[in-house]
C-alpha cells in the first residue's frame, strides 16, 4: 500500500487528505497550532492514521510522499516578522528599493486608498539603509563586463554587514539577469566570511528586467529563506523520527510542488503555497466531472479566496504585490480578502457594519469557541441564524456556545445599530456574502470573462454555508460543493494532487519580428535549468513535461501579457504565432480593438514552465446510489432571508445521503468538518461523487 498525504496548514484549522493506490480517500482536520505549525501537521497526520486503524510511524512509513503547504512565509513578510538581512547592489542603484519608482504609491492599495492621494505614503521600506551597501561594477545590457568587481571593497562591505548583525544576504546587481558573474563571486566571498549564512542571487530568484521589483523580490525571498529553512528542516525531522522515508514536498504559488530541501533557496516561490490548493484540486475535480470552466472559491477561518479555471488550466500571473511591492514570482491567479469565518464584524467611524479583515484566527477563535474571543464573527452570526448546530463543529468536538457568540453581537453590533440580536446575524450574513460577491466580481469580470459561463466550486469550513448567496451575487447558476470524503478538507485534496512544477525565466528584451534562433537559444537554456532542477527534487516521475512561454507588450507600454510558444524548432511563423496569440490575450483582457499593432510588439521575458508527473494522484470514490428518497434527521429554525425570518428548516446529515438524491430548499445539511446551506428556491442533487451540486430551481 503506497499513501499520498496533503496538508494545508491555515490560519486557523490544519487540513489533511491521504490518498491510497486503491482509491481510497480520506481527510481530517485539526486546529492549527501558532507560533509552531510542526505540532498541527503531527497532530492532523495522527488523525488520519486512527482512521486507517494503524499507528503514525506506520502510515509514514507507507506513504510515498506529502505535499505541504505552509502560511509560514506569506505571514512572515506581511507582519515584518523577518530576521535582518543585508543587501548588495551596484554603486549608484542601492535607493531603488526606497524610491519605489511610482509604484510604491499604487500597487496594494485599495481604490479608496488611492483615491485618498495625501495619504499615501512609501512606507513599507524592506530594510534600513544601513543594511543596504554598494559595491563597484558594472555589467551592461549586452552581458559585458565594463568594470571588474572591486572584491577589497566587497569583503568591506560584507564584513560591514556582518558586524551589524544581518542573518542573511540579498545580491542584487545591475543587469546580472544577462550575466550573474559578480552576483556568483559575491556569494563565494560571502562564504569565505561566513559560510553558513543563507545567500540569495537575483540572477537565480529572479533573472527579469527592472530592478526595482528584481531587488524587493530577492530581498524578501532572503528574509523568508532562513526561517523557511529552519521550519521544514524541524518539521521534515520530525516526519522523519516518526517513520517517514518518503519526499516532503512544498506548494508554490505556481501550483506546483517543490522538495523541501530545495524550497528555501528560492523562498519567495512559496508565498501562495496556501493560496493555489483549492485551485489545483479544483482542476483535479473538474476533470472528473468534465468542467473546464471553473470559479474555485475557498472560504476559511480567515480569508476569502478566489481563482479561475479556463479551458480546464487556471489563470496564471507573472507577478503579485505583498506590502506595495512588486514580487516577480510565477503564480496561478487568487485574489484573496480576510472574510472567512473567524472574519471579525464591527463598525466603522460612520456606524457602517463591515466584516474583517481582521480574524478571531485559532487563537482565541470566534467568541462562541469559549476560548476567551469576545468580538462578533461571521461564525457567530451563522450559529445565531441556525446555520450551524449548537452541539459545536468537528462532529460536536468542538463544542460553540450560542449564548456567548448573542452577547458579542448584541454588545458590539446589535445594540449600536438599534438591531435585534437575529437582524444583526442577518446582516452579518448578508455583507459577508455582498462582500465576497464583489470580489468575484473582480476575479472574473477583470480577467475579461462573464461569470454566467461558469460553473462555481465552493469548499472550505465556512464555504458551503455561504456559496449559494455569493454565487447569486455574480450570476453564477450553478455551485458545487465537493463533498465526499474531503468535505472541508478540499485544499488539501489540491495539494495531494499536486505534481512538482518549476520554472525558468530570462529577460531578454527584443522586438517582433526576431531571430527565431536567439529566442531558440534562450529556452534551450531555460529548459536544461527546468530539467536540472526536476532531477534534484529526489523524485520518480511518470513523465516530464516543458511548456515554453514569453511575456510581451505593445512598444511604448508597461502591461506585459503571457503567450504560449510553440515546441520544437522554432521559425518565423512560431515567432507570428506567438505574437497572435498575445495580441488575442490582450484583447480578451482589454476589449476588442484596444490593441495596436502598428506600435509593434516587444517579447520581454522568456519563460518555461517544468512539470514533473508524479506516478499517481487522488480521485473521488464513487458513492451508492440512492435507493429511496432522502430522509431529514430533523428540524430546526433557521434564517436564511431577512425577510421571511426563521423557518422551521430540515437538517439531513451528510452520511445517510446517496448518489441521486435531491433536496428541496431551504435545507440544510451537515457534514461533520462543515454545514451547506441549501436556500429556498434552488436544489441540491448528490452526484455520483458525493460532491452536492445546488442548482436555482425551475
Amino acid at each position: 500500500m503506497a499513501y499520498v498525504i496533503g496538508v494545508d496548514v491555515g490560519g486557523t484549522f490544519t487540513d489533511a487528505v491521504l490518498d491510497d493506490d486503491a482509491g481510497t480517500v480520506l481527510a481530517a482536520k485539526s486546529p492549527s497550532t501558532p507560533p509552531d505549525y510542526s505540532r498541527g501537521v503531527l497532530d492532523v497526520l495522527g488523525l488520519l492514521a486512527e482512521q486507517l486503524g494503524r499507528t503514525l510511524p506506520e502510515m509514514l512509513a507507507d506513504t510515498h510522499h506529502i505535499a505541504h503547504g505552509t502560511t509560514s512565509s506569506l505571514n512572515a513578510l506581511v507582519t515584518g516578522d523577518v530576521p535582518p538581512v543585508g543587501f548588495l547592489t551596484t554603486k549608484g542603484h542601492r535607493d531603488s528599493i526606497y524610491i519605489m519608482n511610482v509604484e510604491g504609491r499604487y500597487l496594494g492599495r485599495s481604490p479608496h486608498e488611492l483615491q485618498h492621494v495625501l495619504g499615501q505614503a512609501k512606507d513599507h521600506s524592506l530594510l534600513p539603509k544601513r543594511h543596504a551597501l554598494e559595491v563597484t561594477e558594472r555589467i551592461d545590457r549586452d552581458g559585458t563586463v565594463v568594470v571588474a568587481l572591486d572584491e577589497d571593497e566587497a569583503r568591506a562591505a560584507i564584513r560591514a554587514l556582518l558586524a551589524d548583525g544581518v542573518k542573511a544576504i540579498a545580491v542584487s546587481l545591475l543587469w546580472s539577469f544577462r550575466n550573474p558573474v559578480h552576483e556568483r563571486r559575491l556569494r563565494e566571498l560571502i562564504a569565505e566570511e561566513a559560510p553558513d549564512l543563507f545567500v540569495a542571487l537575483s540572477s537565480e530568484v529572479s533573472p527579469r528586467i527592472r530592478e526595482f521589483a528584481r531587488n524587493a523580490t530577492t530581498i524578501m525571498s532572503t528574509q523568508i529563506g532562513p526561517g523557511l529553512r529552519d521550519y521544514l528542516g524541524t518539521l521534515e525531522s520530525s516526519l522523519r523520527d516518526n517513520g517517514l522515508t518518503g519526499p516532503l514536498l512544498v506548494m508554490q504559488s505556481n501550483g506546483g510542488a517543490v522538495a523541501a530541501a530545495q524550497a528555501p533557496a528560492t523562498a519567495i516561490s512559496t508565498v501562495g503555497s496556501v493560496l493555489t490548493g483549492g485551485v489545483v484540486g479544483s482542476v483535479a475535480l473538474g476533470r472528473q466531472l468534465g468542467h473546464r470552466d471553473i470559479i474555485s472559491t475557498d472560504v476559511g477561518g480567515t480569508t476569502f479566496l478566489a481563482g479561475l479555471i479556463v479551458d480546464g488550466e487556471p489563470v496564471r500571473d507573472t507577478t503579485t504585490v505583498i506590502n506595495h511591492h512588486p514580487i516577480n514570482v510565477p503564480t496561478l491567479h487568487v485574489d484573496a480578502i480576510g472574510s472567512g469565518g473567524g472574519a471579525i464584524a464591527w463598525l466603522d467611524a460612520g456606524g457602517n457594519l463591515r466584516i474583517g479583515p481582521r480574524s478571531a484566527q485559532a487563537v482565541p477563535g470566534p467568541a462562541c469557541y469559549g476560548n476567551g474571543g469576545t468580538e462578533p464573527t461571521n461564525t457567530d452570526a451563522n450559529l445565531v441564524l441556525g446555520i450551524l448546530p449548537e452541539r459545536g463543529l468537528l462532529g460536536g468536538r468542538k463544542p460553540l456556545s450560542l449564548d456567548l457568540a448573542r452577547q458579542a453581537i448584541d454588545t458590539q453590533i446589535a445594540k449600536p445599530l438599534g438591531l435585534t440580536v437575529e437582524e444583526a446575524a442577518a446582516a452579518i450574513y448578508t455583507v459577508q456574502n455582498a462582500q465576497t460577491g464583489d470580489l468575484l466580481r473582480k476575479t472574473v469580470v477583470e480577467a475579461g470573462h462573464d461569470p454566467r459561463d461558469f460553473v462555481l466550486y465552493a469548499f472550505g469550513g465556512a464555504g458551503p454555508a455561504h456559496c449559494a448567496g455569493y454565487a447569486a451575487e455574480v450570476g453564477c447558476d450553478e455551485v458545487v460543493v465537493p463533498l465526499g470524503p474531503v468535505a472541508s478538507a478540499f485544499s488539501a485534496f489540491g495539494l495531494a494532487s499536486s505534481d512538482i512544477v518549476l520554472a525558468a525565466e530570462l529577460s531578454d528584451p527584443t522586438v517582433v519580428p526576431f531571430d527565431p534562433q536567439r529566442a531558440e537559444r534562450n529556452f534551450a537554456d531555460l529548459e536544461k535549468r527546468v530539467r536540472d532542477g526536476l532531477e534534484r527534487q529526489g523524485v520518480t516521475f511518470e513523465t516530464v513535461e516543458l511548456f515554453r512561454e514569453v511575456d510581451m507588450r505593445y512598444s511604448m507600454q508597461l502591461a506585459e501579457v503571457t503567450a504560449p510558444v510553440a515546441d520544437g524548432p522554432l521559425d518565423v511563423a512560431a515567432i507570428e504565432d506567438a505574437a497572435a496569440a498575445f495580441e488575442a490575450r490582450y484583447a480578451e483582457l482589454f476589449g476588442k480593438d484596444a490593441g495596436f499593432r502598428e506600435a509593434g510588439i516587444q517579447a520581454i521575458t522568456f519563460r518555461v514552465r517544468g512539470v514533473g508527473v508524479l506516478p499517481f494522484s487522488p480521485k473521488l470514490p464513487e458513492i451508492p446510489p440512492a435507493e429511496s428518497d432522502a430522509t431529514p434527521t430533523t428540524t430546526r429554525p433557521v434564517q436564511l432571508d431577512a425577510r421571511l425570518g426563521y423557518v422551521d428548516t430540515p437538517i439531513y446529515d451528510y452520511r445517510e445521503l446517496r448518489a441521486g438524491h435531491v433536496l428541496t430548499g431551504p435545507a440544510i445539511v451537515e457534514v461533520p468538518t462543515t454545514t451547506v446551506v441549501v436556500p429556498g428556491g434552488t436544489t441540491g442533487t448528490v452526484d455520483h461523487l458525493g460532491n452536492l451540486t445546488i442548482r436555482r430551481s425551475a
